[in-house]
């Protein structure tokens, strides 16, 4: 059973981002230094977290301190928003170390996409926490990253999100694989962390969720080995509806040969989600493609597959000073 939600404040002018690593490090020092001097253009704050600029093999630093920092500025009353530095992975690693009694007290918006999935998940479920799915501090700083992008993530986090998700700016095609409409909590992230966590006590819930599917770079068998896998865990069968990114790069390619003869994408969901019977839309741009629209969590949101739309309901995060329950 979930608790209840709460919610963090929104981002006022001149408000501070607090900065943590729970996952992998940073690769080259620029990477931080860009995304602070990005943040600081746009006017705001930022507070980097103890262990921003650890680096232990693939992870920032051991999963005890990783966690403690993440406290650390759930109990910062200077801090509004925290921004992971990025996923690749080990955010798993601190979830056992982590006081839900505190992030509850202490409600703050935790913003991160990929590895981050599982901190949305175990936040929600142990805190009730509301969460935004979007680009970590590394991401906001890159050359790379679009002003559709930047724009959406400043939006969400100044007022919450609600109202219409937007679809690629570039390409604004969506396909509904199921007709229909559906009002539920937006519950889920990137496949791979799901899976990761079944059989664990941050095994996602999906019961009368509206259910987020997201994840790059994996061939269409591993696609289907996924929605397999929850499916016979019996993760699909109470879903209300679900909302697929654009699955950026997960067609077959030469760089991945696997097989000489192979289903696209689209023919694994068709199989996986449209038996399913409820709403379903896929293409909007939630994850690692070119664009990426920030996406709140934990949160009511409305899918109209037939008109091709994902309204978000209820903000994210709450005005200054009007956080909690």
């Amino acid at each position: 059973m979930r608790a209840a939600t709460r919610f963090g404040p929104t981002l006022p002018d001149g408000g501070t981002i607090g900065v943590v690593a729970p996952a992998s490090g940073f690769h080259n020092r620029s990477e931080v230094l860009r995304g602070v001097e990005w943040w600081r253009s746009r006017g705001y704050n930022v507070k980097l977290g103890a262990g921003v600029f650890d680096r232990d093999d693939y992870v920032a630093g051991d999963a005890k301190s990783r966690a403690g920092d993440l406290m650390a500025m759930f109990a910062d009353p200077e801090v509004h928003v925290i921004q992971c530095l990025w996923g690749g992975f080990g955010s798993a690693q601190v979830l056992p170390h982590l006081d839900m009694d505190a992030v509850a007290e202490h409600p703050k918006a935790v913003v991160g996409y990929s590895d981050i999935t599982a901190l949305h998940v175990g936040l929600l479920q142990g805190a009730g926490l509301a969460t935004v799915y979007g680009y970590g501090l590394r991401g906001a700083g890159s050359p790379s990253t679009t002003s559709f992008t930047r724009e959406r993530l400043l939006a969400v986090l100044r007022h919450g999100g609600q109202g219409s998700v937007p679809s690629n700016p570039d390409d604004p095609y969506l396909r509904p694989i199921r007709g229909g409409t559906v009002t539920a909590p937006l519950v889920g992230g990137c496949l791979w962390l799901l899976m990761q966590g079944m059989g664990t006590p941050f095994e996602v819930d999906l019961e009368g969720a509206m259910f987020f599917v997201e994840d790059h770079d994996e061939p269409p068998w591993v696609i289907d080995g996924i929605l397999t896998q929850l499916a016979l865990a019996g993760k699909l069968a109470g879903v209300a509806g679900v909302v697929v990114s654009e699955l950026a790069n997960c067609e077959w390619s030469e760089a991945k040969p696997e097989w000489p003869r192979t289903s696209s994408v689209e023919d694994v969901l068709e199989r996986h989600l449209e038996p399913l019977g409820v709403p379903v839309l896929y293409g909007l741009p939630l994850g690692d493609g070119v664009h990426q629209a920030a996406l709140p969590l934990g949160v009511e949101a409305t899918l109209d597959a037939d008109a091709r739309t994902l309204t978000i309901d209820r903000p994210a995060l709450a005005p200054v000073g009007g956080g909690g329950a």
